[in-house]
């Protein structure tokens, strides 16, 4: 699941550790959450999504963290020059991770989820669900730019013999 929205979110721009906005806190307090262990990216926007939610997280993975954009946080994608960072899956213009290392970071957290038992719901970011998608169908990284991922949505995969089914997306 994604997490509320931010001023970050609503303005288009890279994130930061910001917190959820009031429209973002008063949606999440309706959030009605499948079954399973909470689990939670450490970002305070995940977190707080948790509490407005009136979730307990059972666990705070750090590979479930947003993307780091380095020096671009906070920042909206006019003010930068991205050169190839969108089509070079190794670029990392922004000092932070490269979207080949990040989504290898989501896959191995993933593929950890597949080999447990029972269900659960990781509150995390846009990034993340577009890296587990992509993962899960076992589609080509640059999928990637093309999975939209909406605030407070939910995207269910389903892991069976160690490989994933996606069961429904941004809903």
């Amino acid at each position: 699941m994604r997490h509320a929205s931010t001023s970050a979110t609503r303005a288009f721009a890279f994130p930061q550790d910001e917190p959820l906005d009031e429209r973002g806190r008063a949606a999440a307090a309706s959030l009605r959450v499948p079954r399973g262990a909470i689990l939670s990216s450490p970002a305070r926007r995940c977190l707080e999504t948790a509490t407005a939610a009136g979730l307990d997280v059972d666990a705070v993975d750090p590979r479930l963290a947003e993307c780091d954009f380095g020096s671009w946080g906070g920042r909206r994608l006019e003010e930068i020059d991205p050169g190839g960072w969108m089509t070079d899956a190794d670029a990392c213009p922004h000092g932070g991770e490269s979207l080949r290392a990040f989504a290898a970071r989501v896959a191995e957290w993933l593929d950890e989820q597949a080999a447990l038992e029972g269900a659960a719901t990781a509150i995390t970011h846009g990034g993340v669900v577009k890296a587990a998608v992509v993962h899960a169908l076992g589609a080509p990284l640059e999928a990637f730019w093309r999975v939209d991922v909406a605030p407070l949505s939910i995207t269910e995969l389903h892991a069976h013999d160690a490989r994933w089914t996606l069961t429904r997306t941004n809903t």
